[in-house]
């Protein structure tokens, strides 16, 4: 049948009106919550000549036949927000349209909504009781949240230490959860840890209390500050969970630019290793960074999640407009 005259009902919206009216009033109420916390509301590029190196966020490249050039498109808006910062913005807030080159599920889209927000001078754990106070604004029953380490959160639902333990004993630990084990190498250790984050860690986390999992690997930092944890070096991010979902990723932020560009030549060295596409290393965040970007922390939320979840929808095609299959 010709696509264009499909009587099938595949035009329809994938979100009734109803979720879609849910939709709008959550949108409302974060504005206001920014607003009301003198939190500038900014708009950057969603496409660039640039785009992120990390080595598990792949992006979509568009061609532009008038500058017979790459563009990328953005996975967050991380890069230029942070040019803000340290053009002197103050604390600055966005909804960002963002795109990943991953497959679409219960809880992922290839195109999705995210708000990411900034604030010069917060610490990790101010940060986040703030994205408490926001979740609780569409949630008002939200339990108080409980923060659980990297390491305390593999001990307990996995029994392995995913600092300390061989690699040998995190594998078999994979091998008794998964039917399918993919093949990875006898050294690759943050693989075999993702694969039972995956499998084992993260399924029913947060489920009947909210988590704040922090003090990841620093193999795990991306653009987060190297902190300390019990004496190990850890990476300052966490990642909120609820009711068994990922919701938000947040940085104490890195604000040293060699460091920065290291990280950054070492990632793009290993997409281009692995025949990934990789886009240029934005030198742009570098620079700013080299201009005296202050010190302080900053988070994404993905919102389409948020408003599944505030609504108690089973997937976030319930409250997109027309999700991908």
């Amino acid at each position: 049948m010709d696509r264009n005259h499909d009587e099938s009902g595949s035009w329809k919206p994938t979100a009734t009106l109803e979720a879609l009216r849910f939709r709008a009033g959550c949108l409302r109420a974060v504005r206001e919550f920014f607003h009301a916390r003198d939190v500038l509301e900014v708009e950057t590029p969603v496409a660039s000549s640039s785009g992120t190196v990390d080595l598990w966020i792949d992006s979509f490249e568009v061609k532009s036949h008038l500058r017979h050039q790459s563009m990328w498109l953005q996975t967050s808006p991380e890069f230029h927000m942070k040019r803000l910062l340290a053009a002197g913005s103050g604390p600055i807030w966005q909804m960002s349209r963002v795109f990943r080159d991953e497959g679409s599920g219960r809880w992922h889209q290839n195109e999705f909504s995210m708000i990411e927000w900034y604030r010069p001078g917060w610490s990790l754990r101010d940060l986040c009781a703030e994205v408490e106070d926001l979740v609780r604004e569409l949630v008002p029953s939200l339990p108080k949240a409980r923060w659980m380490s990297f390491r305390e959160a593999f001990v307990e639902r996995a029994g392995v230490d995913p600092f300390s333990d061989p690699i040998a004993k995190i594998r078999q630990a994979v091998e008794e959860t998964s039917a399918v084990v993919p093949a990875l190498g006898a050294v690759d250790r943050d693989g075999w840890l993702d694969l039972l984050l995956v499998s084992r860690v993260e399924p029913g986390l947060g489920e009947d209390q909210p988590v704040f999992l922090w003090g990841y690997p620093p193999s795990r930092a991306a653009l987060a500050r190297i902190g300390d944890d019990q004496g190990n070096p850890v990476a300052m991010r966490a990642e909120f969970y609820w009711k068994g979902v990922e919701l938000t990723n947040a940085y104490d932020e890195l604000v040293d630019p060699a460091e920065q560009l290291a990280r950054f030549q070492e990632e793009h060295r290993a997409r281009l290793g692995m025949n990934k596409p990789t886009p240029p290393i934005d030198h742009g965040l570098v620079e700013a960074l080299r201009h005296g970007m202050p010190a302080g922390a900053g988070v994404a939320l993905g919102f389409d999640r948020l408003v599944a979840l505030a609504m108690g929808a089973d997937s976030i095609a319930e409250v997109i407009a027309f999700a991908e299959n």
